[in-house]
C-alpha cells in the first residue's frame, strides 16, 4: 500500500514541477514527505541505498507523472483553468494543519514552551511577502525563441538556470518552472525534453544536479540549525503560493465546480499527508 501511495505522490510531484506557478516542493510538504525527501538527496550512496523503498516508487511516480499526465494537466488548464487551480488550492489548504503541527513541535523543542516565537512569525510573514511580490510579476518567455542548437552562452544559461530552477523546486512555494520563465529557458528546456535533444539536455541535467544537491544541503542545514524558523518560512511560502495560482471565480456553475474541486483537493492532501509527528 505504501509503495502505491508513493507512486501516486510522485506523479503529483512530477506534474507540479512542469507547471509554472505550482511548486513541487509545496506538494512534497503537502503529502508529508518533504523532510524524508530532502534527507535522501545526497552523495551519500549508503544513505540512498538504505532508502530505496522510498526513492524507487517516488522516482517512478515522478517520471510517470511527467510522461503520462502532463498532457492531461495541460488539457485541464486549457479547458478548466479555474477548477484546476482551485483543486491545487484545496491540496495546499489541506496541508496547513500538518505544517502548523510541525512548526509548533519545532518551536516547543527549541524554547520548551508552547506557542510560536516572534522570530517564527517574522519568517512566515517575510516568506509570505516574497510570494505576494511574485504574484504581481507577470513573466513569460513567449518572446524568447526556442533554441535547438547548443552554444557556449546557451550552455552556461542552461546550467545556471536549471541550478536555480531546481533549488526553487526544492523550496516549498516557489515554482522552478516560474524561475525558468524568468531566465527565458522554459520553452527551450521543454522542447529539448520533448525532442530528446541530448546536446541541450546534458548541461540542463548538470545544472539540475547542482541545484538538487545544493538546495537539499541548504534545507538540511536550516532544518538542523533553525527548524522552527524554517517551518515558519515554509508556512509563509505555502500560504503565499495560493496567491500565485489564485484564479478568481466566475459564474455560478464555475463557483460550484471550483469549490467541489477544492474540497476534493483538501481531502486528498489532508488524509494523504497525515502522519504521526513525534
Amino acid at each position: 500500500m505504501e509503495f502505491i501511495r508513493l507512486i501516486g505522490i510522485g506523479m503529483i510531484l512530477g506534474v507540479a514541477n512542469v507547471i509554472p506557478g505550482v511548486s513541487g516542493g509545496t506538494m512534497a510538504v503537502v503529502f508529508n514527505i518533504y523532510d524524508r525527501l530532502i534527507s535522501v538527496i545526497t552523495l551519500n550512496v549508503k544513505k540512498i541505498v538504505s532508502e530505496w523503498k522510498f526513492i524507487l516508487p517516488l522516482a517512478a511516480g515522478i517520471v510517470l507523472g511527467v510522461i503520462l499526465f502532463s498532457k492531461v494537466i495541460t488539457f485541464l488548464f486549457q479547458n478548466y483553468p479555474v477548477q484546476t487551480n482551485w483543486f491545487f488550492i484545496g491540496i495546499i489548504l489541506g496541508s496547513i494543519p500538518m505544517i502548523l503541527k510541525r512548526m509548533l513541535v519545532a518551536s516547543r523543542s527549541n524554547t520548551g514552551r508552547k506557542g510560536i516565537p516572534l522570530s517564527v512569525i517574522v519568517c512566515c510573514l517575510v516568506a509570505l511577502g516574497v510570494m505576494a511580490v511574485m504574484t504581481y510579476l507577470e513573466v513569460s518567455d513567449a518572446g524568447a525563441p526556442i533554441q535547438t542548437e547548443l552554444t557556449p552562452v546557451l550552455a552556461v544559461k542552461l546550467v545556471v538556470g536549471l541550478a536555480f530552477g531546481t533549488i526553487a523546486m526544492i523550496i516549498p512555494g516557489i515554482s522552478g518552472s516560474f524561475l525558468m520563465l524568468v531566465v527565458g529557458i522554459y520553452s527551450t528546456v521543454i522542447a529539448a525534453i520533448s525532442d530528446l535533444n541530448i546536446p541541450l539536455l546534458v548541461p540542463a541535467v548538470i545544472g539540475g544536479l547542482i541545484g538538487l544537491l545544493g538546495g537539499a544541503k541548504l534545507v538540511r542545514f536550516l532544518m538542523a540549525r533553525v527548524p522552527a524558523q524554517t517551518y515558519g518560512a515554509i508556512m509563509g511560502l505555502v500560504l503565499g503560493s495560493i496567491l500565485v495560482i489564485f484564479p478568481g471565480f466566475g459564474g455560478f456553475s464555475t463557483v460550484a465546480t471550483s469549490l467541489l474541486a477544492a474540497a476534493v483537493g483538501f481531502v486528498v492532501s489532508f488524509f494523504a499527508g497525515r502522519e504521526r509527528i513525534e
